[in-house]
């Protein structure tokens, strides 16, 4: 198998709604954008799937050390061998995959968060690097395509929590904000334990409120200029917008089921956006 080839198999089977944006890249841009969501999956699949912290952080340093390695010349992983050409003609960065690793890393320490100020650094290492990464891949222009970027990436990781609280309870994970929390009565053991109530679906309804907030932000920062040339970014909104949609008209079932959009769902939406240049 190549390294194009497990990065291309990495990504297809995460059934992630990125990979139906990437479809409508020109190969070059698709492949970079490919390979950096696939390494974003290796060091995120570390903290979800090993069981032992030790281990965990071992394997964390190991990528650490492979990504300063494959900026010198000397990948190892087949991640890594098909990242580099894609980081050197986009111009991507060591220390910007290094911020994805301390952003997984944090899973390993920290399990909640006082307010949303707390929780901005998480969301910043996870997430606002990863859209500013991705913008450059797409094919930025503007300078000013960063602060959306950024800040659509936070929008996609607050849908991504409001999405897996039921999961992330499961792991002793809560990220939605104790301030908020408290001021709904919400107590961190009804979570943990997935009990719902109305104080809950008050929260949800606030944090979807707040959410979508974050993709309005995000939109009125896109240049005119690079609109078309972030045309992944903006079907990849789409498609997160519309999961937002469905939590909220479902009532925020989110400690009993997974909300999901069908395959076919989200090809719809990014191709929606691809042809015809609207939500």
């Amino acid at each position: 198998m190549t390294p194009q080839e497990y990065v291309q198999q990495k990504t297809a089977a995460s059934g992630s709604s990125f990979y139906y944006a990437f479809l409508f890249l020109p190969p070059p841009r698709r492949k970079a954008i490919t390979a950096f969501y696939a390494f974003c999956r290796e060091v995120d699949d570390i903290v979800d799937e090993v069981n032992e912290p030790d281990v965990a952080q071992a394997k964390l340093a190991w990528w650490r050390q492979e990504v300063a390695q494959a900026f010198a010349g000397q990948a190892q992983h087949p991640v890594m061998h098909a990242l580099m050409p894609g980081a050197q003609a986009y111009g991507l960065r060591a220390d910007q995959l290094l911020a994805v690793i301390e952003g997984c890393q944090m899973d390993l320490t920290q399990t909640r968060y006082l307010d949303r100020t707390g929780l901005e650094r998480y969301c910043h290492l996870v997430a606002g690097v990863v859209g500013e990464v991705s913008a450059r891949i797409f094919g930025q222009t503007d300078p000013a395509t960063t602060a959306y970027a950024h800040r659509l990436g936070l929008a996609f990781q607050w849908t991504n929590i409001l999405r897996d609280v039921g999961e992330d309870a499961l792991r002793g994970r809560i990220y939605l904000p104790i301030e908020d929390l408290q001021r709904h009565e919400v107590r961190a053991h009804e979570i943990l334990n997935r009990v719902d109530s109305e104080r809950f679906q008050r929260l949800m309804a606030e944090l979807c409120h707040y959410t979508q907030s974050l993709y309005d932000e995000a939109l009125a920062l896109l240049p005119a200029a690079d609109r078309r040339a972030q045309k992944p970014g903006l079907m990849m909104c789409s498609i997160y917008r519309t999961l937002l949609d469905e939590l909220e008209q479902g009532g925020f079932p989110v400690l009993r089921e997974r909300v999901a959009l069908t395959p076919l769902r989200k090809f719809w939406l990014a191709w929606k956006m691809q042809a015809l240049g609207r939500f």
